[in-house]
């Protein structure tokens, strides 16, 4: 799969139709994926950090969840056309996990919005398969026990950054029966409907991060490291533009272990085709980000 480098985080070229394909192929072998998403802010805060970039790395797909990716891509002469949200490929997982009765888990927020975000995508995908949820505010232990026996197929985290990445990449072997792992941030909160969604003019303008510092100025802060990544971009003399198969890193004892064929690393006290539906949760969902569901 041919990937580019930013600030020594491989993303994925591919756009969201062909990842989605290859996910499901991967699923129907019976390969376990972690999906990561990158964004500015994850670049921002863990590019010094080895370990982690090397976790995140060694997965075999990272997707551009963030306009500013996208803008680090055509700045280096890459070929990252468009960013592809977290939220909006989880929909797209969800709306094709009903051809497969595959069975979904969703981990994380308040313990209302988790429960409401399950009823409405039960309501948007009829043949869709929620069969757990667990909010954020529960032990770590009992979330993989019961993740473990409602024998989940695919798992979403909505625990933030970088919090629900070290979940997964610290749990997946214990959860070798869950073939889809992925991280989606504030996702929840606007599936639920908890959060408003900004409307369709300002997503086509990227200007959503906008919209959201309105809403939640507080914000500010987050946005700050938006201005750190493009200094940060515009230091680095060329884009590292490479074709990389599924990695196979040799393991190593101390804070990573590495796994053959794009399955990842775990961390040990590291720091740091659903497209043309359109009615109803789709068409709320279609224009919003959240927190590692589409950022800037």
């Amino acid at each position: 799969m041919e990937k580019e480098t930013i600030l020594g985080f491989d993303v994925c070229t591919a756009n969201k139709q062909n990842l989605l394909g290859n996910i499901f192929k991967d699923y129907k072998a019976g390969i376990q994926r972690f999906i990561v998403n990158i964004n500015p802010e994850i670049v921002t805060s863990n590019y010094k950090n080895e370990d982690y970039k090397k976790a995140l790395n060694s997965e075999k797909y990272q997707i551009p969840d963030g306009s500013g990716i996208v803008w680090a891509s055509k700045r280096n002469k890459g070929h990252i056309k468009k960013r592809i949200t977290g939220i909006d490929l989880m929909l797209d997982i969800c709306n094709e996990a009903q051809k497969y009765q595959a069975k979904i888990y969703l981990y994380g927020s308040k313990k209302e919005i988790v429960q409401k975000a399950k009823e409405n995508l039960e309501k948007e995908y009829t043949k869709l398969q929620v069969i757990g949820t667990c909010d954020g505010y529960i032990n770590e232990e009992w979330a993989v026990k019961d993740i473990k026996e409602t024998g989940a197929d695919i798992v979403f985290v909505g625990l933030g950054s970088p919090k629900q990445e070290k979940f997964i990449i610290n749990n997946k072997e214990k959860l070798k029966d869950v073939k889809i792992f992925m991280p989606v941030g504030g996702s929840f909160d606007v599936i639920s409907k908890t959060k408003k969604r900004a409307p369709n003019w300002i997503m086509k303008c990227n200007l959503e991060w906008l919209y959201r510092l309105f809403q939640e100025p507080k914000r500010i802060f987050r946005q700050v490291k938006l201005i750190k990544f493009m200094s940060l971009v515009k230091g680095e003399k060329n884009g590292d533009r490479k074709k990389i198969p599924d990695q196979k890193t040799a393991g190593r004892s101390g804070a990573i272990s590495a796994h053959g064929d794009g399955t990842g690393v775990s961390l040990h006290g590291a720091g740091g085709s659903g497209e043309k539906r359109r009615g109803g949760l789709c068409a709320d969902l279609q224009v919003q980000r959240s927190d590692g569901a589409g950022r800037i």
